[in-house]
């Protein structure tokens, strides 16, 4: 369990928060490029780390994401007109480009120099794997974009889907890494594209790393060998899964109780196949059903996921929930806005979940003495999960290095 204090450190993510300062030191998932198909076309309302703001493509297709509010008089800039790379507020015409400047005050007389004092917080975007991605930090401590595999790769080698997730962002990370529970949630038909085994793990290692850490589960092989699926954290909210194609999640916080959690399938080497994205839009696997024009689930906690009784009667499903990804969000969500984590009791099996919080907690820790974040070098991301029979004898530790480091990355942009 953790103490309150501790529980808020790790879950509270707004402006000025120790956890939302630390992670605003990373790139972050803004939204699809595709959502602004067009230069001086409809701006888009995005909301971050418990910011409103408003992200627009410019006449040249630069992409500008400011705050909602114009700084006149503060109405939302979501309304305002598109043009000559910039956008205007409605109300009396202040107009700002992507870098925050007022580049137009025709409200005010021409002969002052008003409008070069003001100014509209703005954050840099960068787009990489069919997503924009800004950076929310200090400008002079900006990092060089990551080198994530899967937002390198051609767009016909990726398949990648969003949907918001009514619980704090650390709940979302943690039930990702909370291996055990693969064993019992998922038992259905509803397993993983290759298979889930459903025998529990004989152990759990976890391996600190200079990208965050690799998460370990083993099983009994043959002949002493040891059967290890590892998957990969990325600090603060990646994911990646040892799947085939290889899987990704990340846990964006929009506000301190609600995640926008993109799921992602790729091959590093090759397109995805027909049967793959038939896989993928089966919405059995990370890719829920969603309702149309909107960021929701289809199976939400306003119709209980329309959770069939009868099929979890069945045996057919443990949860009677169809789909693995939304019978995450049910627990996920089923735990509240924001976790009580001070009246748990964890096991052995939760050792993965311990060792992410310990890893949240100092990296706060040291970034509030003066420290420098872990994993902002873009090359530490260079990293796949993986999954693999050791000989008896072979530690887990003794060989994650070498087994989930990129040999030949695919580095196009």
């Amino acid at each position: 369990m953790l103490s309150r204090e501790d529980n808020e450190k790790l879950t509270r993510i707004g402006p000025g928060t120790p956890m939302g300062n630390l992670v605003r030191r990373y790139w972050i998932p803004a939204l699809f490029s595709n959502q602004l198909p067009e230069p001086d076309g409809a701006p888009v309302r995005v909301k971050l780390l418990d910011e409103k703001l408003v992200a627009f493509r410019d006449t040249r297709g630069r992409v500008g994401l400011i705050d909602e509010r114009c700084p006149h008089r503060t109405a939302s800039l979501f309304f305002g007109r598109n043009e000559e790379c910039g956008l205007r507020c409605t109300y009396h015409g202040w107009k700002f480009d992507v870098d925050g400047n007022c580049v137009d005050l025709p409200s005010e007389p021409q002969d002052k120099d008003f409008k070069r004092k003001i100014k509209i917080t703005a954050y840099p975007c960068i787009e990489r794997g069919g997503l924009v991605w800004t950076y929310m930090g200090p400008p002079e401590l900006q990092p060089d974009f990551p080198d994530l595999e899967w937002t390198k790769v051609p767009e016909n080698h990726r398949y990648v889907t969003r949907h918001l997730q009514d619980c704090n962002w650390v709940q979302a990370l943690e039930g990702g890494f909370d291996t055990s529970h693969l064993t019992f949630l998922h038992r259905g038909p509803e397993t993983y594209a290759d298979g889930v085994q459903m025998s529990l793990p004989i152990r759990y290692e976890v391996i600190p790393m200079d990208f965050g850490f690799a998460a370990g589960t083993c099983r009994e092989g043959k002949n002493g060998a040891t059967d290890w699926t590892c998957s990969i954290m990325l600090v603060p909210f990646h994911k990646l899964i040892s799947t085939k194609p290889f899987g990704a999640h990340v846990w964006v916080p929009i506000d301190d109780e609600t995640t926008m959690n993109y799921s992602v399938e790729y091959w590093p080497d090759r397109p995805l196949s027909e049967q793959d994205l038939r896989d993928s839009k089966s919405h059995h696997f990370i890719h829920p059903e969603m309702m149309p024009g909107s960021d929701h689930a289809v199976l939400n906690k306003d119709n209980d996921y329309m959770v069939d009784r009868a099929l979890q009667k069945s045996g057919e499903s443990y949860t009677g929930i169809k789909g693995i990804g939304m019978q995450d969000c049910s627990i996920q969500e089923s735990m509240g806005p924001i976790a009580d984590r001070t009246i748990e009791h964890l096991g052995m099996s939760d050792t993965v979940i311990i060792k992410l919080r310990r890893l949240l907690l100092e990296a706060l820790h040291d970034f509030e003495a003066g420290g420098e974040p872990p994993g902002l070098d873009p090359t530490a991301y260079r990293v796949r999960s993986a999954r693999f029979t050791l000989p008896a004898g072979r530690t887990f530790e003794e060989a994650v290095d070498e087994l989930v480091r990129i040999k030949q990355p695919v580095f196009a942009k």
